[in-house]
């Protein structure tokens, strides 16, 4: 039986999606996006410099996936959306702003 997490990838039930969605290269990307330095990041996500430095560089170690998803929900938080396509690749963009 499949089912999809929230990012809308299909998965078995109950088996967790070993694939991370921010990867260093997208992590640079949404703060390119969103004109964050990597100082505003570690601020709002909650998660050192160092290790944002480290892991955006590739250097030493992935990131664990509570810090991955630290770093997505500041990212979300701060207008950024990851879109998972079909082929399975994740896609950057902003948040559509709607005027109410």
């Amino acid at each position: 039986m499949k089912d999809s997490n929230q990012y809308g990838q299909l998965c078995a039930m109950g088996h967790a999606n070993n694939s991370k969605i921010l990867t260093p290269a997208l992590c640079r990307a949404a703060r390119g996006l969103l004109d964050w330095t990597q100082t505003d990041l570690a601020d709002r996500s909650g998660v050192s410099r160092s290790t944002i430095k480290d892991y955006e560089g590739s250097r030493r170690h992935e990131v664990h996936r509570a810090t991955e998803a630290q770093l997505r929900l500041a990212f979300e938080n701060g207008g950024a959306t990851f879109v998972c396509l079909e082929d399975e690749t994740v896609a950057l963009c902003t948040k559509r702003v709607t005027n109410t």
